[in-house]
């Protein structure tokens, strides 16, 4: 076994023991702070979940939706039918799914997640994630989070996206390797900049290990992110992996901004 800063292997008597300690603890602190919603903070009868009033404004993305890009049609089209954006502009990885739809209840809690100093907030999300994805998790897949600069990293104290592959991995039995892919250079926050300005943004920005055809083995690779809004983040760390000779890539994340869904991100 590797070390968490290189590859996180899921499973293992040691993971085990390490669960039973954090029930225990979680135990214990729900004794002293009784568990509140993650959105608004009503009494729940869980810690780590929503009340029924926030998990019914949740809009989960199911069957029928596009095969590669994972974007919800209103009726089914037929199998392999895939959506006006998919044939637009096909993009260089295989599939994307995600959980939810990117609205009010999912924006708090990504928002919570990425900038509330709430990592335990990975856990709830990648309850969801991991059923969104359970097309993705076949022949042993390697799990690789979205890198942050290490400067941005620091200022947040954690990278949200590790937090989630790290949940998935647990929840599915699956490696995670935090190193596969970095981000070289420091980029500007995507939220408010156009579609292009997002491409032009990121860029340049990621650079695979020197060792990584060696590391992933010959499996997939599945990149884990909070929000697929454009893709463009998604679509360069992909483009960066082929390039390093890994042609074999999806995407998981907990929310996806869709045109006309609520709010834009």
């Amino acid at each position: 076994m590797e070390s968490r800063s290189l590859l996180v292997k899921a499973g293992g008597w040691g993971a085990g023991l390490a669960t039973g300690l954090r029930q225990v603890r979680l135990g214990l602190l729900d004794l002293l702070y009784p568990p509140v919603c993650l959105v608004c903070d009503a009494p729940v009868a869980t810690a780590h979940t929503l009340c029924p009033a926030c998990f019914v404004r949740l809009r989960p993305i199911t069957a029928p939706l596009c095969p590669r890009l994972g974007l919800p049609f209103a009726v089914d089209m037929g199998e392999g039918m895939l959506s006006a954006e998919a044939l637009a502009d096909p993009p260089p990885f295989g599939r994307a799914r995600a959980a939810v739809i990117y609205g009010e209840v999912a924006r708090t809690v990504v928002s919570r997640l990425k900038y509330g100093d709430r990592p335990e907030l990975a856990g709830f999300c990648a309850r969801l994630m991991a059923g969104a994805g359970h097309e993705l998790w076949r022949d042993d897949p390697i799990l690789v989070p979205v890198p942050l600069h290490r400067a941005r990293q620091h200022e947040r104290r954690y990278n949200q996206s590790a937090e989630l592959a790290l949940a998935l991995g647990r929840l599915r039995g699956l490696d995670v390797d935090l190193r596969l892919v970095r981000r070289s250079r420091r980029t500007r926050q995507q939220v408010g900049l156009s579609g292009d300005g997002r491409q032009r943004n990121v860029a340049g920005a990621f650079a695979a290990h020197p060792e990584a055809l060696t590391r992933a083995r010959g499996r997939r690779v599945v990149l884990v992110d909070d929000v697929y809004t454009t893709g463009a983040t998604t679509k360069a760390v992909t483009r960066t992996l082929q390039r390093a000779g890994l042609e074999d890539v999806d995407i998981i994340t907990f929310a996806r901004v869709v045109i006309g869904a609520d709010m834009p991100i």
